[in-house]
Formats: structure tokens, sequence, C-alpha cells
């Protein structure tokens, strides 16, 4: 069975509509994958419909924009309430914040660019989550810079004088709200040390306190050095760990199951999603 646990549509910052992430993850001999766009869930509907008409295992969750300590923290949530009152509002935060964030940063942008508010919104899908790789599109579609591997290495990246940061939750809280909301919370790409700054093991610690129940190690921005670390971790504090491609289509150039998640890792993960909806249930009940 071949399992990949990340991926991305046009609902946020890939470049494919759902159903066909599902149907290219059906031609990559993937059995079961994840769609977990950024702070969204509008893409669930038509990959899970897809799934069922492909014979491919869709397994529902989304990306979460953290910040600690300065540092930017990614948290996949898998299978919970998407009406959970709660959660709804922390994701909606973050996509008002993120929008907002792209809106200064093309101001600034602009007079040396030419980019426009309007170039961005050509490049968004509908009700998508906007974020820096619309920008970064709009800036390709412009002419400004090749793809967005070189966007984000210039204007986009986190030392450019263009940059804004964006207000997000801290991990910890997002991993109770997951956990309330009965899904199962595992942080992304954790040891990326290639994208910026990391969190510690001892923040690791703190949210694992909190519930959160993997690390996703195999990445393929971690090194075999930060796997190992990474593997560590997850044994010491009794965490999952997960292998997965961050797929956004032709937006990267992450190809669909080039990281797997053991099947083992999986049904541990379905254990987990099981008892934390009946833990839900049972409180809703008891309201």
């Amino acid at each position: 069975m071949r399992i990949d646990l990340h991926t991305h549509s046009n609902a946020s910052d890939g470049t494919q509509p759902p159903a066909d992430v599902v149907d290219s993850a059906a031609r990559a001999g993937l059995d079961v994958v994840a769609l977990t766009d950024h702070d969204t869930h509008a893409g669930w509907d038509d990959a899970l419909a897809a799934g069922e008409r492909l014979g491919v295992r869709v397994v529902p969750g989304v990306e979460i924009s953290c910040l600690r300590g300065g540092v930017s923290v990614h948290l996949l949530s898998y299978g919970h309430d998407p009406h959970d009152t709660h959660l709804g509002a922390m994701l909606g935060a973050s996509r008002t914040s993120r929008e907002t964030r792209a809106r200064r940063m093309v101001e600034r942008l602009g007079p040396v660019t030419g980019l426009s508010w309007e170039d961005v919104l050509g490049q968004v899908h509908g009700d998508a989550t906007i974020g820096r790789p619309h920008i970064a599109d709009a800036l390709v579609a412009a002419g400004v810079v090749a793809d967005r591997d070189e966007a984000f290495g210039t204007l986009l990246s986190g030392r450019s004088p263009y940059f804004v940061p964006h207000t997000a939750p801290d991990p910890v809280e997002a991993v109770r709200r997951v956990v309330a909301a009965g899904g199962v919370p595992v942080l992304a790409h954790p040891a990326a040390s290639k994208r910026g700054s990391c969190i510690t093991d001892a923040d690791v610690e703190t949210m694992a306190a909190a519930g959160l129940a993997g690390l996703e190690v195999d990445h393929r921005d971690h090194s075999d050095a930060e796997r190992a670390h990474l593997r560590d971790v997850a044994r010491r504090l009794d965490l999952l760990t997960t292998g997965s491609s961050d797929y956004h289509g032709t937006g990267k150039r992450n190809r669909l199951g080039e990281n797997t998640t053991d099947p083992d890792v999986l049904q541990a993960l379905d254990r987990a999603l099981e008892q934390r909806r009946t833990a839900s249930a049972g409180r809703a009940r008891g309201a």
C-alpha cells in the first residue's frame, strides 16, 4: 500500500483542482492520499468524490499556518470535524491574515515590479486561500522571475525588503483545537532548516503534551541527518512518523509518492482518529 499524507490543490496554493490531485495520485500508483490545503476545507468534497470514483482512499485534512517565537510552523490536521466552530474560527483568521499580508507585500513590490493586486487575483482559483505562491505565480506571469523557486529565493523570501510577516496561532493552541475538533495533528516538515529557522525539540515536546500525534519525517526538505534526529525525537516522545510529498502540482518540483507513510502508521492514525471522534461525541452528549 502506497500512502502520501500531504498534498495541495488549487483550493490553496496547488495548481490542480482537488479531483485532479486525486486522479494524479491514482496515476502515480497511490492507494491513499491526504488533501491538506492551507487553512481550508474547500477541496474536501470534490476530492472525496473523486476518491470513491477512482478507488483511492482520500484522507481529508488541512495544513494550519502557525507561528511560535517568530518561527513559521505548519501543522497537519487529519479527519477533524469541518464544522467545529473554534477550529473554523482559527482557520478563518489565518486566511484573513494571509490575504492582508499578501496585499501589503504587493503594495511594496508594485513600484519595482509593476505588480498589481489584480495581477495576483488573476492567479487565484475561486475562494482559494491567498498566499505568497499566488504572488509568485503573478511574478512569473509578468516575466519578473522564471518560476516560484526564484520568486521565493529572492523577492518573496523572509530576508527580502518586500517581505511582510503575518499573524498566526501558536502551534500548541492549534494542536489543542485540532484535538478538540476530533482530529489528529501531525507536525509538517519540522526540521526543514533550508526553509529557515525551525522550532526546538522543547517546542515539539510541549506540542506532544498538548496532543500532537506525529512528526512528518520523510520529506524532501529534510536531510538524512534531520530525518535521523526526528526519528529519535519521535521515539522519545512516542510519536508516529509519516512521509509525504507536499505535492503542489506544477507549483513545486515535489512528486506524488516521492516519500510515503508506512501502512502501520496509517492504521495508528486511524485508531487515534476513532478514539478522538468518540471522545468528541461523548463531550457533545454531555454538554
